[in-house]
């Protein structure tokens, strides 16, 4: 476990649990909202705040897929899920690669082996690159993956926070359209965002469960929360260009997340801007997300 420190903030981070964050405090206040989730196998049972998604983004159904002239078949890492989930970047340890009291980058190689089970995680070899970094505007974390392998693979990135939803939490952002999905998330209709689905000048997340898809996500959230903790504004590069919010107000968090490309995007050709990246053996692709808690009306607890 590491901590990090600056103007009145401490991060925890987690290598050994997929790089994953445990707490983001910002004068006295805990931002986000740790979440335990039995099925994620290898989270093994930690309760984490936030982590990293790559080399995809949320399902893929049935673990299948086909790109370069083959057939790929990935192993579920959701229990009771047949469509893995999220990559397999949280499913191991990082190594930790530089350190300053704000500062922190880590790393994870991936090699698939030859057999079954080690292709089933991802077929392709990649490194990726977690930097965290407390600034004075908040927190930066920054996600870059490479193609280390020899041919071309399609990749997909993202970051999975929680954060507390009160009983008046407001969530506002704008975007195109958004996914209905089936009973296991996967899409099933694309609709505009309007009416119920607007939340271009906010929405109560109270009685709202949420876990859908938007596309066109114009880089900007905030969750404003009446209810004591600091409203939280989350600012994401334009290479995520979409948006998953994952609302459980019967357990108090609502997930904020910043992501490259669609649900099973892998499998949806025919959708314009699905967001598939093609890397290069030797190419990256990255991009940087901030977060920044406004804490000008709110009084330390403690």
């Amino acid at each position: 476990m590491l901590e990090l420190k600056r103007d009145g903030q401490s991060l925890t981070i987690l290598p050994e649990t997929g790089a994953a964050l445990g707490q983001w405090q910002v004068q006295g206040h805990d931002m986000l909202r740790p979440v335990a989730n039995p099925a994620l196998r290898n989270q093994k049972g930690v309760a984490v705040g936030a982590y990293p998604l790559l080399p995809y983004v949320n399902r893929i159904a049935d673990g299948h897929f086909a790109f370069g002239g083959e057939e790929h078949r990935l192993v579920p890492n959701m229990e009771g899920c047949p469509h893995p989930i999220h990559g397999n970047g949280w499913e191991h340890e990082w190594q930790v690669a530089h350190r300053t009291d704000s500062h922190a980058i880590l790393t994870f190689d991936h090699t698939p082996s030859d057999d079954e089970a080690g292709r089933g995680e991802w077929p392709y070899a990649y490194r990726a690159v977690m930097s965290y970094e407390l600034r004075a505007d908040g927190l930066h974390v920054s996600i870059v993956i490479r193609n280390s392998d020899t041919v071309d693979q399609p990749v997909g990135l993202g970051f999975h926070p929680f954060f507390h939803s009160e009983a008046k939490s407001r969530l506002k952002f704008a975007a195109d359209s958004v996914w209905l999905t089936d009973g296991h998330g996967l899409p099933t209709e694309k609709k505009s965002c309007e009416g119920e689905w607007d939340f271009s000048t906010g929405q109560a997340l109270e009685e709202l469960k949420l876990d859908n898809g938007f596309a066109g996500f114009a880089g900007q959230a905030r969750l404003e929360q009446p209810g004591g903790l600091p409203d939280l504004t989350v600012e994401a590069d334009r290479i995520f260009s979409h948006l998953v919010v994952f609302s459980q107000p019967e357990e108090g968090y609502v997930a904020i997340e910043p992501v490259t490309s669609m649900t099973d995007a892998l499998n949806r050709p025919e959708i314009a801007g699905r967001g598939v990246h093609v890397l290069a053996p030797g190419q990256s692709l990255g991009g940087m997300i901030r977060f920044r808690a406004d804490v000008s009306r709110r009084p330390a607890e403690g």
